[in-house]
């Protein structure tokens, strides 16, 4: 996408939610998080690239020791529909015997988070558990997987914004949009 497609696509989106909500909805999944969370020292697992602007705005408010790394399987590459998981990069920290928090923007089908969940147990982690900053809604989802810590929830569209992207782009669109229906 060159510049002018990406001010139009931003231009012509619905948005869903502004950056006061969403920084609410961060406040509110931080204080869940800490009640559960707090009396350990978790291994806070990133998602990249769309859990990147997630975690770093959900971390400074989490006023509990913690460890973070980050992890980057996609299934997307750049595209609007997902295929097969593919790694790229592993948690370089010890998961042996942890409680795990994956950080992640959001829960679509669940087929990538899946695929890290698995992944965080076989390397040993005693506990894995998932913040997502949103959660679409529809009947699709992997039936083994959802989150403990959900921010917001939209419809079943396609979206963008506070991490996640519209064509490799746009993730740092303040707030969540949708894109236009054609």
């Amino acid at each position: 996408m060159n510049r002018d497609e990406t001010t139009a696509a931003l231009a012509a989106a619905e948005r869903l939610y502004d950056d006061r909500q969403v920084e609410a909805a961060l406040d509110r999944m931080a204080l869940a998080i800490t009640a559960d969370l707090g009396g350990h020292v978790p291994l806070v697992l990133c998602v990249m690239i769309g859990g990147l602007v997630p975690a770093g705005r959900l971390l400074p408010k989490l006023g509990f020791p913690l460890d973070v790394d980050y992890v980057h399987a996609t299934r997307y590459r750049g595209a609007t529909a997902g295929g097969e998981l593919h790694w790229i990069a592993r948690p370089r920290t010890s998961l042996q015997g942890r409680t795990v928090l994956i950080v992640d923007d959001i829960l679509d089908e669940g087929h990538t988070l899946r695929g890290i969940i698995d992944d965080c147990y076989a390397q040993g982690a005693e506990r894995v558990v998932t913040a997502v900053l949103v959660k679409k809604e529809h009947d699709r989802c992997h039936p083994e997987v959802a989150a403990e810590y959900i921010g917001l929830t939209v419809d079943d569209r396609y979206v963008f914004g506070s991490g996640m992207d519209y064509r490799e782009m746009l993730r740092n669109a303040p707030g969540i949009y949708a894109v236009a229906d054609k």
